[in-house]
């Protein structure tokens, strides 16, 4: 029989449940994450079933509060709908299609209506990271990146300068990412100290602090967790109040958790939490380069395996998947669920459950749409632990063979 309750209700329930808390010890919790004094006696235990049962949606005093006793911020657990799209943005916001774009770029004056048109096509760019072939999305990125680059050789004004200067930093930032994700280290790096000097010049602290982040998630993927501490640092203190300090936050808990310290994990991952409920919703939850609350769940996520903590990040995980998947099926954020898959085979091969496990290890490979480095650095975790317990076993080797296949593509 399927669940027919609210997201929010089933995502309450399980939250309580991955913590092994009756629902007087889940109130108990939220009493003291309140700011203000909760009703006595029974009658809040009866709105907690409530609220699980889905009968009644928690009001907005109570949603936050609820989202800090897990952990969480208030729109992973009850999201805002809303999608964006992009050309029709363009057109919308400049009245001009690609070709009219183009067609402006070759006169010898630029004028601002070129420029917002730049301005969204970039963010286009950067929203369909999460799904364009990589090498599509990498040629794209390049073209406008040279497009862009040639308007500095005609007569611009001081802000116009800096603002091509700046759209021509979320572009390689967005190049790079890519470049990384295809396993170009050299290449991304050579990139991201280019983004950089672009910030700089342009005098733009968030596009400074991203390029910090491409250098945490460089060092988090080789394995270099101090180098992630040093870059999370930098790059908060260049961008304190852009939403890139979240995910630097985040990184820095990836980092803690992998040298073992839960204690810097947790204190890494309430900054981030409470930074980012602090900050307005986004408008555009498909760009790459905004922390949208539901990708808080998916840093959580990382850090509990880690930390061993499987009923926690098997409930995240769940989440990342329910999350990224679409009314029709379509999977929205595939290198997010695959991530989240690896961590349920995690959770399977810690229970004893190799067939489990190699399912959702094959199935996170299978996607055409990954970060390589990222991916590997998650399915090593798997590897290690089917390796160590199911080394005589032969889908555990067929699922370690084809990971190694994997791990020598370029």
């Amino acid at each position: 029989m399927s669940d027919e309750r609210p997201a929010w209700a089933r995502r309450i329930a399980a939250e309580r449940q991955a913590r092994q808390w009756s629902q007087a010890e889940a109130v108990a919790a939220l009493r003291a994450h309140s700011p203000k004094r909760l009703p006595e006696g029974s009658s809040m235990i009866r709105q907690w079933k409530r609220w699980e049962s889905g009968e009644v949606t928690p009001s907005d005093f109570y949603q936050p509060i609820i989202a800090s006793t897990f952990g969480t911020v208030t729109h992973a657990i009850f999201p805002v709908e809303g999608r964006r799209d992009g050309n029709a943005e363009i057109t919308t916001a400049s009245g001009m299609e690609t070709l009219d774009i183009l067609s402006r770029l070759q006169a010898s004056d630029v004028d601002n209506a070129t420029l917002d048109a730049l301005r969204i096509t970039a963010d286009r760019l950067c929203s369909e990271y999460p799904y364009l072939p990589s090498d599509q999305l990498a040629l794209e990125g390049r073209e406008w990146l040279r497009r862009v680059a040639g308007l500095q050789s005609q007569r611009l004004t001081l802000a116009q300068h800096r603002e091509v200067l700046t759209i021509s930093a979320w572009l390689a930032l967005l190049v790079g990412c890519v470049e990384y994700d295809m396993g170009d280290r050299a290449a991304a790096e050579s990139t991201r100290r280019a983004v950089l000097s672009l910030a700089n010049e342009a005098e733009n602290s968030e596009v400074a602090g991203w390029a910090h982040e491409m250098r945490a998630w460089f060092a988090l993927t080789t394995g270099d967790y101090h180098g992630i501490l040093a870059a999370s640092q930098a790059g908060t203190e260049v961008a304190t109040h852009h939403g890139v300090a979240v995910q630097l936050a985040a990184h820095e808990a990836k980092g803690w958790a992998r040298l073992g310290d839960r204690r810097k994990t947790e204190v890494a991952l309430d900054r981030g939490r409470k930074l980012l409920e602090g900050m307005p919703y986004p408008e555009n939850l498909d760009h790459h380069f905004v922390v949208d609350p539901a990708k808080f769940d998916f840093y959580a996520m990382d850090c509990y395996r880690l930390l061993g903590e499987n009923a926690l990040a098997e409930t995240l995980a769940n989440e990342v998947i329910r999350v990224g998947t679409d009314f029709d099926g379509t999977e929205k954020s595939p290198m997010r669920m695959a991530e989240a898959r690896v961590t349920l085979g995690v959770v399977a091969a810690r229970r004893g459950d190799l067939e489990q496990a190699v399912d959702y290890g094959e199935w996170a490979l299978k996607g055409d749409r990954r970060s390589l480095p990222s991916l590997l650095l998650v399915s090593r975790e798997l590897a290690a632990l089917v390796n160590r317990d199911f080394s005589d076993e032969n889908s555990g080797q067929g699922y370690l063979e084809h990971l190694n296949t994997l791990s020598h593509v370029k």
